[in-house]
């Protein structure tokens, strides 16, 4: 099997606005400029797998199935703009559970690595906190982004590669 590289990139804080605990499809918004950069890494020949840690799951506030049915929707719609999304990860786990899936940890991509057979050193990651770029870094990807678009961040402090506003900033790397 040919070996893929791809751009794992998280969903709230990134793809849409954070919310906290996103659960209803009426309450998604994306953010500007997202479906032009995902257009873009498609164009450069990435698969885009999405990866999101969803402890609201685990806490209780919202079903798997209502999460599942956001992410139906939203695959859906980005299909409508030709955009396709290769698979979606989710570590469905509160924060005080054990898994190796919640980032920081790496599970999550390291399941897509062995699914998709992709490449983690021509791979990308985009996150809005550092602990999506640990969790790149321990899956063995080294091309990070960090997004001011999310959650608020230590730029001085972060061992993300780059730093930008958003995803819509990507046009200005070469990827």
């Amino acid at each position: 099997m040919k070996e893929r590289k791809a751009f794992f990139i998280d969903r709230d804080g990134v793809i849409n606005k954070e919310i906290g605990y996103l659960h209803e499809i009426e309450k998604f918004e994306f953010i500007t400029g997202v479906l032009n950069a995902l257009e873009y890494i498609l164009s450069k020949n990435y698969d885009i797998i999405i990866v999101t840690n969803q402890s609201g799951i685990g806490r209780g506030i919202y079903s798997e199935d209502k999460f599942l049915e956001l992410n139906q929707w939203m695959i859906n719609f980005f299909k409508t703009k030709g955009i396709d999304i290769l698979d979606i990860f989710y570590c469905p786990h509160s924060p005080e559970e054990i898994c190796n899936c919640r980032k920081p940890k790496p599970g999550m991509f390291l399941d897509a690595k062995k699914k998709f057979n992709v490449d983690m050193t021509k791979s990308w990651s985009v996150g809005d906190k550092e602990t999506d770029i640990q969790a790149a870094k321990c899956a063995g990807i080294s091309n990070t982004i960090l997004v001011r678009s999310g959650h608020a961040i230590d730029e001085k402090n972060s061992k993300a590669l780059y730093i930008l506003d958003s995803l819509y900033d990507i046009f200005n790397l070469d990827i």
